[in-house]
């Protein structure tokens, strides 16, 4: 029994330092193709699609993706960005992590003259890192006031709040 359960903490440890491995990489241009990482691409003068591929829940990958988008406009000389279309692939759970389950089940059987029941209980551990997560959006970039839109954002405000 002890080996058992010493061989169940073993697989427990090790599906944790896996799921550790996958975690979202430091913020930077995408390396290569199915790399972490932004990118983006000129679709008109003043408009641009920004994606952000990362691991892990959404909000943090769609906060890079907004990161990206105002240090985009304002490199381009631009004080704001109004986001048009917004595209988030990823689950709210796509974080992973550590999901316990139990399950019970009764059963019964005749066999030969002889009849059998029992009823069983259980446990059972999902050890699950994070998944892929991207965002993707479509910009539009503009000079002078920022317009009254929900949508729309102050370039140096939104790179004050994200911290970099």
């Amino acid at each position: 029994m002890k080996r058992r359960a010493f061989a169940a903490l073993a697989v427990a440890a090790s599906a944790l330092t896996l799921s550790a491995c996958a975690s979202l990489a430091p913020y930077g241009p995408q390396r290569g193709p199915g790399g972490q990482g932004y990118s983006e691409q000129r679709i008109e003068r003043d408009r641009y699609r920004v994606t952000y591929n990362g691991v892990g829940a959404p909000g943090p990958v769609a906060d890079l993706a907004l990161l990206r988008a105002a240090q985009l406009t304002t490199e381009e000389g631009y004080d704001w960005f109004q986001v048009t279309q917004r595209y988030v692939d990823g689950r709210p759970d796509s974080a992973g992590g550590f999901r316990p389950s139990v399950s019970v089940g009764y059963g019964s059987s005749n066999y030969g003259g002889w009849r059998a029941s029992g009823t069983g209980v259980g446990v059972g551990l999902n050890f699950s890192g994070p998944s892929p997560t991207s965002t993707v959006l479509e910009v539009r970039l503009g000079r002078g006031p920022k317009p009254a839109d929900a949508e729309a954002y102050d370039a140096r405000e939104v790179q004050a709040a994200l911290g970099r």
